[in-house]
């Protein structure tokens, strides 16, 4: 079976994406480590929390693996729920049956 790894990113979607980004770099106080349009990274410590303009969905974290789409077939057949899934981003969100939403994402080959 195929390694499953956690990579240290989690990210949540607002409604208020300017509040939220008000609210993690001046009430929390963690930095700014990336912003696009409708997305944004704050260093925290261990974790880099992603904040995203959207439908609120709950934390995802994110999981690596070497192939997303086997992976996610194995887990659908294993009972998980695919939630979102857009090649383009990349983006794969899966539930799984006890309620853990995350994102399956591409390892970076060695080099």
């Amino acid at each position: 079976m195929a390694a499953i790894r956690s990579s240290r990113d989690v990210i949540i979607r607002t409604r208020d994406w300017p509040a939220a980004l008000r609210f993690y770099e001046t009430v929390l106080g963690f930095p700014l480590a990336m912003r696009e349009a409708t997305l944004a990274g704050f260093d925290t410590g261990a974790v880099r929390l992603y904040v995203e303009a959207g439908e609120p969905h709950g934390p995802v974290f994110d999981f690596l693996v070497a192939d997303v789409a086997a992976t996610r077939d194995r887990l659908l057949a294993a009972g998980c729920t695919l939630l979102e899934e857009d090649p383009g981003l990349p983006r794969c969100y899966l539930r799984d049956p006890f309620g853990l939403t995350f994102n399956l994402g591409r390892v970076a080959a060695p080099g």
